[in-house]
């Protein structure tokens, strides 16, 4: 890159859990940022600031900001309402939690590769993503989960840079487990879930409760993100179970 160190924006991303988590390398980023990559350890990431996301998922048809795609070969169903019947949700209502499954391939059957995006969400700093995440509980299937961030409010799926992935190789958390992940990033951004790999490897995941909680902007900065922050700020969070 052209530019120095000291020029390129900050860019730092975390992903944590409780139990075991599979990272992947990341090469490279945006022209104008620099990049690592880390496990928190043992706790997950905790922060103090302004919350712009916090979804519990209890009208998945009805989520507001929110995008899918949806590019499995060949396409099939999208994320939708979570089934009470295989697992409760994480808080709320029983079926108040997003899901996916192997069926994102028609029939079940090619190459799952299904996304979904989060709203845009205007960050001053550093920001904390938190979410909970589970399999149904049969066993013998690599579900995979990979979490992304892009800068920008746009849903090109190329903008978006690996945080890590969690599950593959039957890792997959069977009971709700919370993960988080650090990004240092100002203006707008957006990040996202992506389910992917041969379909008959995979099963059904659950994903609920995602926060996103920011820096608190300096004074001079409130007028212009008053109105983003309060309309995101607003969701209801889901009581404690």
């Amino acid at each position: 890159m052209a530019s120095s160190t000291s020029q390129r924006e900050r860019f730092t991303i975390l992903l944590a859990s409780k139990k075991g988590l599979s990272m992947k390398p990341v090469n490279s980023l945006f022209a104008a940022a620099a990049f690592s990559l880390a496990a928190l350890g043992t706790q997950a990431a905790q922060a103090q600031g302004v919350e712009v996301l916090n979804e519990g998922f209890d009208n998945v048809g009805a989520l507001s900001g929110w995008a899918q795609v949806n590019n499995s070969v060949p396409p099939g169903d999208g994320w939708f309402q979570g089934n009470a019947g295989l697992f409760p949700a994480q808080s709320g209502a029983a079926d108040s939690y997003v899901a996916v499954n192997f069926l994102s391939a028609a029939n079940g059957s090619g190459t799952v590769d299904n996304w979904l995006i989060t709203p845009e969400l205007s960050l001053n700093g550093e920001s904390v993503l938190s979410f909970y995440t589970r399999r149904a509980g049969e066993a013998g299937f690599n579900d995979q989960l990979e979490v992304l961030f892009s800068t920008g409010s746009g849903t090109d799926l190329s903008g978006f840079t690996s945080v890590g992935t969690i599950g593959g190789s039957g890792n997959y958390p069977a009971e709700w487990e919370q993960f988080s992940a650090t990004v240092t990033a100002n203006g707008s951004g957006r990040f996202a879930f992506h389910y992917f790999g041969p379909a008959d490897t995979l099963n059904y995941v659950g994903l609920d409760t995602v926060n996103v909680v920011t820096a608190v902007p300096e004074p001079s900065t409130w007028a212009m993100l008053g109105v983003g922050l309060g309309l995101l700020g607003l969701r209801r969070r889901k009581p404690q179970a």
